[in-house]
């Protein structure tokens, strides 16, 4: 894993321990996904926010199982089973894994509600996960196909990119 990576897999662990406690439990992503929907100003209970906010507990659940942790992973079980398990099977590891939460995303942002995210509706994506970024530049590097959306596929292929250091997009924080 190259030190581009695995000093992103680290900052995504920091974002997903809420508490600070050198630790990720179910709750610590539970937290963060509700944060999503509070920034997206969607109440919790709608249907598109439950998809997020059963999403990233079951994010949690998958990871704590390859690693066989139980209710915690540390800093260094978390990289080493999302290395393992998300980024040594590339763009696959990321569909399997990260496909609910992404979709949950993209209910959360496609406002016009045609399945997928236009320059308006990423602006407000990067704002409600605290990304610091170009959102226009951004946008047009994750748009591979050019037609001026972005498709679920292509937000997956772009969060597997940059956490393999290859696009500088954070489209999940961090």
């Amino acid at each position: 894993m190259s030190n581009k990576a695995q000093e992103r897999l680290q900052k995504r662990f920091d974002l997903y321990d809420t508490d600070n406690d050198g630790q990720i439990g179910r709750a610590d992503l539970e937290n963060e996904a509700r944060r999503i929907v509070e920034a997206f100003g969607e109440p919790a209970d709608s249907p598109r926010a439950q998809l997020l906010l059963h999403a990233y507990p079951t994010l949690f659940d998958y990871l704590s199982d390859r690693a066989g942790a139980g209710d915690t992973l540390t800093k260094d079980q978390f990289v080493q089973v999302a290395e393992e398990h998300v980024l040594a099977e590339g763009p696959a590891g990321f569909a399997r894994v990260l496909l609910p939460s992404i979709h949950g995303m993209v209910q959360l942002a496609d406002t016009d509600g045609d399945g997928q995210i236009s320059p308006p509706e990423f602006q407000k994506w990067l704002q409600a996960i605290n990304a610091d970024t170009d959102a226009a530049a951004a946008f047009q590097a994750v748009d591979t196909d050019g037609d001026g959306q972005l498709s679920v596929q292509e937000i997956v292929d772009a969060v597997g990119r940059y956490h393999a250091g290859e696009l500088d997009a954070p489209l999940l924080g961090v």
